[in-house]
This record gives C-alpha cells, sequence and structure tokens, in this order.
C-alpha cells in the first residue's frame, strides 16, 4: 500500500446479502479530486472536490454497494473518523472537526436476493474499523461484494505503478459494468493490458464470448491514490485519466446506465520537482501511472472474483489463464 493510505472491507455475503463497503483512508488528509460520467451517477460530497471550493483536504473515500441507499455507509465513516477527532477543523477544541468524506455507489439491489439488503452506516463503520495499511483483499469484498461485470462477476481490485521519479500511484477499483470486459474476438480480458494472463483454450474462449448482457443498471467506481504533492486542479486531472484506464478494460463506457466515478487522493508525502518543466514531465508521469493503475485494478478484481448466484467468475470460465495469474501477481509494477 502506499505511505499514507489505509484500505478497509466490510461484505455482506450470505444468504440473502450480495453487497459490501469499501472505504480509503487518509487520517492525515490528502488532496482530493473527482471526475463523474455516465447518465446515473450516485455520489455524495463531489461538489467540495471542485477547485473553487474551500476544502484543502479529504479524508476518505466511500465506495459501496446499495445504490443512493448505500450513501448511508458514508455516515459511519464520517462518525467514526469525527471519534478520532480527523476532520476539517471548525472550532477551537480537538473534537470540533468535520471529516470530509465523499462516496460514490454501484448498483447491485436484489443481487443477493433481498431488495431491502444494502449497506448501512454500521456497515461503513465496520469497514473504516477494518482499514489497515496492508495490500487489501481482492474479488468479491467490500464494494465488489455485489458487482457483475458485463455478464460476469465483478469485483474489487487494487494495482500500484511507480513513476521514473519513484512516485508511487496506485488505484483501488469497484467493476460493476453494464459493459463487456472481454475480446469477443480472443476471449482475454480487455483490462489485461500487459498480457499477464495465457490465451485461453478453444473450449474457454466458447464460454467467454457467449456470456449473457451484463446488468441494466451498473458503474464502475474507484480511487486513485499517490504519495506525489498534488495541487486540487491537478487532481481532478488525475482523476479524469482515470476512466482513460477504464475505457481500456470495458466497453462501451458512460452509457445512461453507469454512473462512472473516479476520485484522486495525493497525500503529498513526496514533493514535485522544483524546476517547472520537470514538474511538468513528473506530472505528466503521474497521469499515466494513474490510467495503468486503473486498468491493472480492474483487472485484478476480474482474476479474484468468484462465482456468486447467477454468475458466474473468469476463474470458472477460462480456469487455464486465471490460476496461474492469481498465484503470480505482484500489485506494483514500474513505468518506464
Amino acid at each position: 500500500m502506499i505511505d499514507g493510505f489505509e484500505i478497509g472491507h466490510a461484505s455482506r455475503d450470505e444468504a440473502g446479502w450480495l453487497t459490501g463497503t469499501t472505504v480509503v483512508v487518509c487520517r492525515a488528509g490528502a488532496m482530493g479530486g473527482v471526475d463523474v460520467r455516465g447518465g446515473g451517477p450516485g455520489t455524495r460530497e463531489t461538489d467540495l472536490l471542485d477547485p473553487v471550493t474551500m476544502i484543502p483536504a479529504v479524508h476518505a473515500v466511500v465506495l459501496t454497494g446499495g445504490s443512493a441507499y448505500g450513501l448511508a455507509a458514508a455516515d459511519g465513516v464520517l462518525n467514526g473518523l469525527a471519534a478520532e477527532h480527523v476532520g476539517f477543523p471548525v472550532g477551537a477544541l480537538p473534537h470540533q472537526v468535520v471529516p470530509i468524506v465523499p462516496a460514490a455507489v454501484i448498483f447491485d439491489l436484489g443481487r443477493g436476493g433481498e431488495f431491502g439488503h444494502r449497506p448501512t452506516a454500521e456497515l461503513g463503520a465496520e469497514a473504516l474499523a477494518a482499514a489497515s495499511a496492508d495490500d487489501p483483499e481482492q474479488g468479491c469484498v467490500g464494494g465488489g461484494t455485489g458487482a457483475v461485470a458485463g455478464g460476469l462477476k465483478g469485483g474489487f481490485g487494487y494495482a500500484e505503478v511507480r513513476t521514473p521519479q519513484g512516485v508511487t500511484v496506485g488505484a483501488a477499483v469497484v467493476v460493476n459494468a453494464a459493459g463487456s470486459v472481454i475480446d469477443p474476438a480472443t476471449g482475454r480480458l480487455y483490462a489485461d493490458r500487459t498480457h499477464q494472463l495465457p490465451d485461453p483454450t478453444p473450449e474457454e474462449l466458447a464460454d467467454l464470448v457467449n456470456l449473457p448482457a451484463g446488468g441494466a443498471l451498473a458503474t464502475t467506481i474507484g480511487v486513485i491514490m499517490t504519495d506525489a504533492e498534488l495541487t486540487k486542479p491537478q487532481a481532478n486531472k488525475v482523476a479524469q485519466v482515470g476512466h482513460d484506464g477504464m475505457a481500456r478494460a470495458i466497453r462501451p463506457l458512460h452509457s445512461m446506465l453507469d454512473g462512472d466515478t473516479v476520485f484522486c487522493l495525493a497525500s503529498g508525502k513526496r514533493p514535485m520537482p522544483d524546476h517547472p518543466a520537470d514538474a511538468l514531465l513528473a506530472l505528466n508521469d503521474i497521469l499515466a501511472a494513474g490510467a495503468d493503475a486503473f486498468t491493472d485494478a480492474i483487472a485484478q478484481a476480474l482474476i479474484h472474483a468468484e462465482a456468486r448466484g447467477d454468475w458466474a467468475a473468469l476463474v470458472d470460465l477460462a480456469p487455464s489463464t486465471v490460476s496461474s495469474a492469481i498465484s503470480s501477481t505482484s500489485s506494483e509494477e514500474e513505468l518506464s
């Protein structure tokens, strides 16, 4: 995990349930940005990340199931951070703070069997309590528990890329797509940009290209994290390129049935170069790394997903490709 960040999951993966919440935490505060696309977003506090607003730092981002109902999970994170005196100061006393906790949701209502089973403030508090600086669990966990990706079981994925300047850029993504994640000509994941996976066998290819259509309502959401020191406009630009990484992995994208949302959090632990030209080149490398990390995180979500209900996972339909990838997965790569 990138220094200064933690990720926590809370999942409801039992009879009648298939949903959950993931929280990305930066207790010291991180410069935030966001880019919301698609026709059906479900978000909270995204206006605070506009460069013209006063808020200088974000303390957590919530990625959750439950559609609009699931935004309640952010209340649990908000109250948990407030109890730790983490937040934007609004008074002289330590407890007089307001944590800044933007959120975005996916549509997973009813996928576990009960429409009314969705994330609550208690689930958000549970995710916060589970937050850790260790590399996060991937697959059918947290906000990705009830995710579906173009007829395949979706999930949560995480990946990191390091720039030539030594900046680390990571992406935490919940993959819940109406579009396809499989190239119909080859049966390969669009997101497998480095050809990590071998080609599927002819039998596997037939299963992969005959998947049922994705869900009527979808949305892929995520957070790009970096230890770089970014301005608010720069953080918003990094959030924008997350959609480039998403577009490499899901086709079609940003439909009226999607609410695709990407956040950026920059901890500021690594200063940018002093010379303007060097700083511009460093920012361009961060942008490239952000897009790559987002694509890679989508691949990891699908590689680690497991079947649930009516939805088969990639490991079920193409076991020859996925089993070796899971055993050899590395969470970080260098950007050359």
